[in-house]
């Protein structure tokens, strides 16, 4: 059973997460933290303990939004130990989840929390904690984008995405099954997955290369063919993106 420490600096919120958390016969213990501080301190204490001390946690339900240090730094502070507990993250705030993710959290779960919503967190930790072989290296996993819908987190693959359409601090991602919309800038998109292959074309879209199917040239403008889609692509970007076309085809 696992042994779980919640974190909340609204004490409502506290003490509604560690109910339901109590509730789950999957949880052994559940204790609170008030704030980041707290947190760590307890933390501490289970770490100094080793992997089957009394003291031992096996997870951190953390809030984001908290004074001082946010759930975030709590998060970074953690991936410097060796066998540091699991991360679920409980937020108000749907923006961070890509930076969850980058920090190897198990899930992220939006308020007000269900109880249906926080029984598959659970599940997800106590099927990581009582594995019984040790998961594949983060790296050799596709790399995967939360979504959220209806309060159900869904994992896009990156490499399903054909191209990115901006909408305004959001951006809907299009793969061949349909798209969905989040909470996250283009410009951000655009950084972190260049090295993936994604080329901005337009200051409202980002394209994965190798889903380009053709480049046309009419009248002065250009635009690409992405499966059943066209896009135009802006005349400071054409040159660029034929350049890399041409040197994919070995042109």
């Amino acid at each position: 059973m696992l042994r779980v420490l919640a974190v909340d600096d609204e004490e409502p919120a506290l003490g509604e997460l560690l109910y339901l958390l109590r509730a789950d016969p999957r949880v052994r213990t559940a204790e609170g933290a008030g704030d980041a501080t707290a947190a760590l301190r307890r933390i501490g204490r289970a770490l100094d303990s080793g992997p089957d001390g009394e003291e031992t946690i096996d997870v951190v339900f953390l809030d984001i939004h908290m004074p001082g240090l946010t759930g975030l730094d709590v998060a970074r502070l953690l991936a410097g130990f060796a066998r540091p507990p699991l991360v679920v993250f409980v937020t108000a705030h749907e923006g961070f989840a890509l930076t969850a993710f980058d920090l190897k959290a198990v899930d992220y779960v939006l308020k007000p929390v269900r109880r249906e919503r926080l029984a598959e967190a659970v599940r997800r930790v106590h099927e990581l904690v009582h594995a019984t072989t040790p998961p594949p290296p983060a790296a050799a996993a596709p790399e995967q984008i939360p979504v959220e819908l209806g309060g159900v987190t869904r994992f896009v693959a990156v490499d399903d995405i054909a191209y990115v359409e901006a909408h305004g601090d959001y951006a809907r991602l299009h793969t061949d099954q349909g798209s969905h919309l989040v909470r996250i800038p283009l410009s951000t998109l655009e950084e972190r997955w260049a090295d993936r292959g994604f080329v901005r074309i337009h200051r409202s879209h980002l394209v994965a290369l190798d889903r380009v199917e053709e480049l046309r040239l009419d009248g002065g403008a250009t635009s690409v063919r992405v499966g059943a889609t066209d896009l135009a692509v802006s005349r400071r970007h054409a040159r660029h993106l034929r350049d890399l076309l041409m040197r994919r085809a070995g042109g």
